[in-house]
């Protein structure tokens, strides 16, 4: 792009903030637009950079036809009036992870997925890290994208964590393109499943015959991916024989090449079958990145998980607390609900992201040892009503809006020794905490000021 181009930065969050940093230094005249106020904005990292701010509720209206260059974050939906606008004028729109892939001088392995993104991508990184790549993680875990670009040779490699919100306008893909479990979320920003579905597939839809794909065979949606590429593709299942890596019986077994029994599911640190999904894209992923089946076996029997993932925080009078504030959704709620066998109490609930709860209700019922649900958040009442259509004959307390002191109060009451007690939400956080984060946090502090 040429200096000196009048570009405005629709978003002022962490990726707003990396695309503000990289065209300032390329020599940008920048905007940043933003719903926020100024006052509620950093903006003094900007008072020596003659940056301009336009912020507010009204933030869009202003003419965005006045820039050459409109950069949008993830969070801005991509088909609102304003930018459809743009779309038929002479203005470049893009985003952070549209310029990183046209400025990437080396390899790119993108996941996607309804969840396990973070806990895969981390996996790959990981695994080339250990086996001496020059690996760098980004999108949306790790550092944000074009902040890694002064770091890159054409032999390095970046992991990218790509959300829908990031793919929804992608329009080339990369080099080894994961696709997880592929179901239903952010059913409030998205127009509708098929909006949601589609931007997902933008992951390889612009692959070639030079590279590969890797997608998960155990669900009809994610193996119809196979349909949008033209890339070399291969499978992982938890439940068939696949040609990429698979689990027969207790053996995780590679078939890429040639097979080889890369170990037994038993070992593995991560719980529950959810994250057998995670490690066996990893494995295809990292093996035709390059790298050895020593390191891929090492890493992946002494990888513990990441934060708020199902994370052991500790245990108190035979009572183990995990802490899985990061399940932002149903079907990661009942991924984390089917690795325990134990007695459990499960504290559910948040803010509305109009998704469906009756499957999930259906899975608690069934679960059977599911004890006591702990309801709370504005969909505490619709979460509630979804168990008792279910019939639900465990505890259900309703705490709607309420704080971390008295949730993990009242399930410290109800549990009973040899349970567990599981923070998996099953929906976001806002309402009554920050972020998913600090929802997680604050429950991490209750059990650790309980243990010490």
């Amino acid at each position: 792009m040429k200096n000196k181009l009048n570009t405005a930065v629709l978003g002022f969050g962490l990726e707003g903030k990396d695309a503000a940093e990289y065209l300032v230094n390329k020599g940008h005249n920048v905007t940043i637009f933003d719903q926020k106020s100024v006052q509620e904005l950093d903006v003094d990292i900007y008072k020596n950079d003659n940056v301009k701010f336009i912020c507010g509720p009204n933030y869009l209206k202003h003419n965005l036809s006045d820039y050459d260059v409109i950069v949008r974050s993830p969070g801005i939906y991509r088909f609102l009036p304003e930018l459809l606008k743009i779309d038929n004028e002479k203005n470049s729109l893009t985003s952070n992870i549209k310029l990183f892939f046209d400025l990437c001088p080396c390899k790119i392995i993108g996941v996607t997925g309804t969840k396990g993104k973070g806990t895969t991508s981390t996996l790959i990184y990981e695994i080339l890290k250990a086996d001496k790549f020059d690996v760098y993680l980004g999108g949306n875990i790790g550092k944000p994208a074009l902040g890694l670009l002064s770091k890159l040779t054409k032999n390095s490699v970046v992991i990218l964590e790509m959300s829908s919100f990031q793919l929804i306008d992608l329009h080339k893909s990369p080099n080894i393109a994961v696709v997880l479990n592929v179901t239903s979320d952010h059913m409030d920003w998205h127009k509708d499943i098929s909006e949601y579905l589609s931007a997902k597939k933008n992951i390889l839809r612009h692959q070639s015959e030079t590279d590969f794909s890797i997608i998960n065979e155990d669900y009809e949606i994610s193996k119809g991916f196979a349909k949008e590429t033209e890339s070399q593709t291969y499978f992982f299942s938890s439940n068939n024989k696949a040609t990429g890596c698979y689990i027969d019986g207790e053996k995780i077994i590679l078939t890429i090449e040639e097979e080889k029994v890369i170990g037994k599911v038993k070992d593995l640190l991560l719980r529950g079958k959810h994250n057998w999904e995670n490690v066996n894209a990893a494995i295809c992923a990292s093996y035709l990145a390059g790298a050895n089946i020593s390191t891929i076996r090492k890493v992946i029997f002494g990888f513990k998980g990441l934060e708020h993932r199902l994370e052991l925080v500790g245990q108190y009078k035979e009572i183990s607390f995990y802490n899985d504030s990061f399940s932002t959704n149903p079907q990661t709620t009942i991924a984390a609900i089917k690795s325990f066998k134990e007695k459990m109490v499960i504290i559910l609930g948040g803010s509305d992201k109009q998704l469906d709860y009756a499957q999930m209700a259906k899975e608690i019922v069934a679960a059977k040892n599911v004890e006591t649900v702990i309801l709370i958040g504005q969909i505490a009442d619709q979460i509630q009503r979804e168990l008792i259509n279910k019939s639900f004959k465990g505890k259900m307390i309703n705490l709607g809006m309420t704080t971390m002191q008295e949730i993990f109060k009242t399930s410290m009451k109800l549990a009973n020794p040899g349970s567990v007690v599981i923070l998996s939400p099953a929906t976001a956080s806002f309402g009554m905490f920050i972020d998913y984060k600090d929802r997680g946090n604050q429950f991490k502090e209750a059990v650790k000021s309980l243990i010490q």
